[in-house]
C-alpha cells in the first residue's frame, strides 16, 4: 500500500527542493501545502519566494498581499512585495512597501 505524503512531508520536501534552487519544483508542492493550510504564514512566504525567483511575478505579488493583509507586521513579505513590485516594472507602488519594510528594519531615513 503506498504512503500518502502528509502536508508535513510535502512542506519539508518543498523546503529542501527550494533550497536546492529547484524553485518551480518548490512552488508545485507548496501550492498544495498553502491550500492544505491556508492560515499559516510559513508556507506561503515561501511559496511566494518560490514564484519570485521562477519568474512568476505576480503569483508572487497575490501571495505576498494576503500575507501582509493578515499579518501587517510581517517584515520579510513588505520587503519581497516592495522587490517584486520593482521587478514588474511598478517602482512607485514599490516604494512604500520597501519604505515600511525599511522602518520594520531600523532603518528609517535621514531628515536632514
Amino acid at each position: 500500500m503506498p504512503h500518502e505524503e502528509t502536508t508535513v512531508e510535502r512542506w519539508e520536501r518543498a523546503g529542501l527542493l527550494f533550497e536546492a534552487r529547484d524553485y518551480s519544483g518548490a512552488a508545485k508542492l507548496l501550492a498544495d501545502v498553502v491550500e492544505e493550510a491556508p492560515e499559516q504564514t510559513g508556507p506561503r512566504l515561501l511559496l511566494a519566494r518560490a514564484y519570485y525567483h521562477s519568474a512568476q511575478l505576480r503569483r508572487a505579488e497575490d501571495q505576498l498581499r494576503v500575507i501582509v493583509e493578515r499579518d501587517p507586521v510581517e517584515h520579510y513579505a513588505h520587503l519581497m512585495l516592495g522587490r517584486t513590485l520593482q521587478r514588474l516594472g511598478r517602482p512607485e507602488e514599490a516604494e512604500p512597501w520597501l519604505r515600511m519594510a525599511g522602518a520594520f528594519a531600523g532603518d528609517f531615513p535621514d531628515d536632514e
